[in-house]
This record gives C-alpha cells, sequence and structure tokens, in this order.
C-alpha cells in the first residue's frame, strides 16, 4: 500500500492507503480528525471544506494522492494554531460564530467557518475589505438557513483577524 505523507494541522502525517482514497476519508476514518463533515461527497454541499496551504478546499473531492508531502491541510480543529493562537483559544472567526449565535444543529459550521475564513484572507490579498457582493460567493450549504447571521459572522470574524 502507498504511503501517503502531508502536513495537517502544523504536524506531518504518514497514512498507509491508496492514492485514490478522499482526503476526508484519510481526515475522518485513519486519522480521526472529525471537523470536516460528509455531506455529498461530490464538491457540492461543503460540509467538509478545509484548507490546503491557505486556501479552501473540498477533501470529499480530492484524492489524496493529489497531495505532496509539503501540502499543509488545515480543518477547524487546526484554525486557531493556524492563526497563532494557543490552548482553548477561538479563532476571531469561530468567536463571532458563538457572538452571533449562528450554529442550530451545527452540521454545516465547521465548513462555513473554514470558507469564510479563506474568503476573508483571499480579499486581504487583493487589498482590500470583505463586501456584500463577496459574502455571496459562499457557497456552502446550510439545511437550518441561518444564512443571516453566518454572514453576520463573517463581517464581524474579518473586523477582528
Amino acid at each position: 500500500m502507498p504511503r501517503q505523507t502531508f502536513v495537517l494541522n502544523g504536524k506531518p502525517v504518514t497514512v498507509d492507503v491508496a492514492d485514490d482514497v478522499r482526503v476526508l476519508w484519510v481526515l475522518r476514518d485513519l486519522l480521526g480528525v472529525t471537523g470536516p463533515k460528509y455531506g455529498c461527497g461530490i464538491n457540492v454541499c461543503k460540509a467538509c471544506t478545509s484548507h490546503v496551504n491557505g486556501r479552501a478546499f473540498n477533501p470529499c473531492s480530492v484524492r489524496v494522492g493529489d497531495l505532496a508531502a509539503g501540502d499543509e491541510v488545515t480543518t477547524i480543529e487546526g484554525l486557531p494554531g493556524q492563526a497563532g493562537l494557543d490552548g482553548d483559544d477561538l479563532h476571531p472567526m469561530q468567536q463571532a460564530w458563538i457572538d452571533r449565535d449562528v450554529a442550530q444543529c451545527g452540521y454545516c459550521q465547521p465548513g462555513q467557518i473554514m470558507a469564510a475564513v479563506a474568503l476573508v484572507r483571499k480579499v486581504r490579498r487583493e487589498g482590500r475589505s470583505i463586501s456584500e457582493a463577496d459574502l455571496d460567493t459562499i457557497r456552502n450549504i446550510c439545511r437550518c438557513g441561518t444564512y443571516t447571521r453566518i454572514r453576520e459572522a463573517i463581517v464581524q470574524g474579518a473586523a477582528r483577524m
């Protein structure tokens, strides 16, 4: 069985798994990282949204063999560390989710937060602030329909990042 090596939440990991296994299953089933959720498996619902090398990606649609040894995968569990926070500190976007009382069932929230952080980083790289049009680009599905609170939390989190 091929060995797959990449960086997960700041730490190198190696797993013995076939190249064509999706990253989501490696994370959840082999490495015990349960933040990214399975929703559709075809890159539509985005419940699994995580980051690879600082940009949003959906591990349900990426083969583990497509990751390079130096690729950095960050899930919701590693988000505070990615922001340089320690211990039980929350990332500003996570805190905004709490402050705005976003979650109902909570299933989609890790993916929503990871998409929001990636969006804020993208607009900052472009030298601008987040706009209403930017908020419209997040396509993560929320079955509970808390989209208004999600948008408010993204704006709050962006201001504190």
